[in-house]
């Protein structure tokens, strides 16, 4: 029996599974980095133990801390989560050398499905259909762009070891596929330790559509049937839905038969997950899947699986790791209405989904009919070390409709200030026209990439109220603001005036505050579109504000940190920056400079001082948040100097790249 349990992994996966396990009476025992000292997972646990910096190779992913950290605590088992060791057999290894008792699949088992190419081959031997392509051993270019061209284009590289979109490249024309496959190989090798790679036909309109697998000890394998993970961006998952829509009952029988069967041939016990592609060009068929993959873990979609079948999978996964058989029999499970999970991150959707850092200032969940499975607090931060997601938002409704539905309102009451999120893209999402209608596949994101990202301009009534708020001449905890006369330097000649920069629409404007009344403000600016507002009645309590504008009464919510004012107003979320203080040495000469976007790690330099370069030319690849980012040239021009070396690690803001100055004619 279980008695103590060591999690080898932190965020919102790590305070998961404590929960389950606090509900069946389980001791747990939390890791952490020096990153993560403060971390919720940390606070959570009846013990933590200090495993390293912040680095995941020097903390989480270094398997003699953890296991002297269950020696030292006494833990009998060890819980991967997701990702970090999840589905590394080495470290299932030393965690049953040490006498240990892993909550997961055997090491043979992960072994099997661990690299692609190897899992494909083992899967046509079950009879289990796989996605035309190559899969084997021979790594040279010319190899596998022969391959390529046989297959035919579009194809999809894919590193054989991994997930998540990593080391994945389509690619859409033969001339594309060198770079494209260099791309691939650095990625894979940064984010898995291996660079080989598979090519596979890329099918035209693709649906992903995965089967929740679960086995015991004692050969028992059943289904707990599908989720569809169509909606994505760069190859990863956006939102996650049970069951699939529209899904025929013959095509869920033969996906979930098929899914048991490959389960079957490795003998797996634990929660598994089996990835098929499907050509959804002339709707669900059973004829139109393929196993494109196995992820030997828990999945970070499963809240939808537990959501229609009202099961705890982390709990399944303790007592089958205790030796206990299946709680339940194929023919006792069943599908009760519908679920939607979106992942809400700290990224800049309008910027291609750059991956953001920064303090959360302010954090508010929806309360309600809606679960949330989060791993952060307000205070928290969302550093470079780590996966920038904030949160899983989860909705459950009796059917589909019903279930977007609530997602989209529970997105609209999600309050973040002091990082950037998703928020708005995902609110998008789930009211667009073709997903709503359940015409979906993995390039409707792409698709409609413009509509789901374009910001929405806030109200000048919203902007005039930033730009007070920022001005300091309003208090904010008192209950009658025309009260109060000291509001700044004092002027005997006129009105007092201030002027407030804000970053508003990407761009830096000037505004300027006047008090007219005891309790009338004028607010005026270029980027208002009515050039300027007067506020009146403006009663702050807190971050609630209530005011009124051309008679109109309002209430928003209103945060305030060192970077940008965050006003939350009718479902939508208005960012205002507030002006900061350039270093000295991150001074970009207009566009005579390449600097990072955010902090990460110069993986390669691709020019030379003196070198002629094109606009649009990529002078420098980044890795970032598991992320690798190329940076352009942005004009034609000569390379004047190369300000970085390959491994660096910059902070956001930095030059990495100098042009030479533009001559301007006389």
């Amino acid at each position: 029996m279980i008695t103590k349990i060591l999690i080898a992994n932190r965020g919102e996966i790590a305070c998961r599974i404590i929960r389950t396990a606090r509900k069946m009476g389980i001791a747990t025992v939390a890791v952490y980095s020096e990153a993560d000292a403060s971390a919720l997972h940390v606070e959570m646990a009846d013990e933590a133990v200090l495993i390293g910096p912040a680095p995941v190779s020097e903390s989480y992913l270094k398997f003699d801390a953890i296991l002297d950290a269950a020696r030292r605590t006494g833990a009998d088992a060890i819980h991967p989560g997701y990702g970090f060791l999840s589905e590394n057999p080495g470290f299932v290894d030393q965690v049953e050398k040490a006498g240990l008792i892993f909550i997961g699949p055997s090491a043979k088992a992960i072994r099997a499905m661990g690299l692609k190419d190897a899992a494909k081959a083992l899967m046509e031997k079950a009879n289990v259909p796989v996605v035309p392509g190559y899969h084997g051993d021979a790594q040279e270019l010319v190899v596998l762009a022969g391959k390529a061209n046989e297959i035919g284009f579009p194809v999809l590289i894919k590193a054989r070891a991994g997930g998540g979109g990593k080391g994945m490249r389509k690619v859409e024309h033969q001339a594309d596929f060198p770079a494209a496959l260099s791309s691939a190989r650095r990625e894979a090798k940064a984010s898995f330790g291996d660079d080989r790679v598979l090519v596979e036909k890329y099918v035209s309109t693709p649906r992903h559509i995965e089967i929740q697998v679960f086995g015991d000890k004692h050969g028992n394998v059943v289904h707990l049937f599908e989720r569809d993970c169509s909606a994505q961006r760069r190859h990863q998952k956006v939102i996650e839905e049970a069951p699939a829509p529209d899904m025929p009952d013959d095509m869920r029988e033969a996906m979930g038969a098929a899914a048991v069967q490959a389960a079957k041939a490795i003998n797996y016990a634990g929660a598994g997950t089996v990835e098929f592609i499907v050509d959804a060009s002339e709707g669900l068929k059973a004829d139109r899947f393929w196993f494109m993959e196995m992820n030997t873990r828990l999945q970070v979609e499963h809240p939808v699986t537990e959501m229609i079948t009202g099961l705890d999978l982390v709990e399944w996964q303790i007592r089958v790791a205790g030796g206990e058989s299946l709680p339940l029999r194929q023919d006792q499970l069943s599908i009760n209405g519908h679920a939607v999970e979106a992942r809400i991150y700290a990224e800049d959707a309008e910027k291609g989904f750059l991956p953001a850092v920064g303090r959360l200032v302010h954090l508010q969940f929806p309360d309600g009919d809606i679960r949330v499975d989060a791993g952060v607090r307000a205070g928290d931060e969302i550093t470079p070390f780590y996966d920038p997601m904030i949160a899983k938002v989860i909705a459950h409704g009796k059917n589909r409709a019903e279930a977007l539905g609530k997602l989209a309102g529970a997105l609209g009451r999600t309050e973040i200030a002091g990082t950037v999120t998703n928020t708005a893209f995902l609110a998008k999402l789930c009211r667009d026209a073709d997903f709503a209608a359940g015409r979906l596949d993995t390039g409707l994101i792409e698709r409609n990439i413009d509509s789901l990202t374009e910001r929405a301009p806030a109200p000048d009534a919203i902007a005039a109220l930033a730009v007070l708020a920022a001005s300091g001449m309003v208090p904010t905890r008192t209950e009658d603001p025309a009260s109060v006369t000291a509001i700044g330097p004092f002027e005997i000649w006129g009105a007092p005036k201030r002027s407030v920069t804000l970053e508003t629409s990407g761009a830096e404007s000037l505004f300027t505050v006047e008090r007219e009344a005891a309790d009338i403000w004028r607010i005026a600016g270029d980027a208002m579109k009515t050039g300027a507002m007067r506020l009146d009645a403006v009663r702050p309590k807190g971050n609630d504000w209530a005011f009124s504008a051309d008679g109109v009464t309002q209430r928003c919510r209103l945060v305030q940190s060192g970077v940008e004012v965050a006003v939350f107003h009718e479902g939508l979320t208005h960012r205002f920056g507030k002006q900061q203080r350039k270093r000295s040495d991150d001074l970009a000469a207009g566009g005579d400079s390449v600097v990072s976007a955010m902090p990460g790690i110069v993986k390669q330099v691709l020019v030379v001082n003196g070198q002629e370069v094109k606009s649009g030319e990529a002078l420098v690849i980044m890795e970032a948040m598991k992320m690798e980012m190329t940076l352009s040239a942005p004009r034609d021009g000569m390379v004047a100097e190369v300000l970085v070396r390959v491994g660096a690690q910059v902070t956001d803001g930095v030059r990495l790249v100098l042009l030479e100055a533009e001559v301007k004619a006389a």
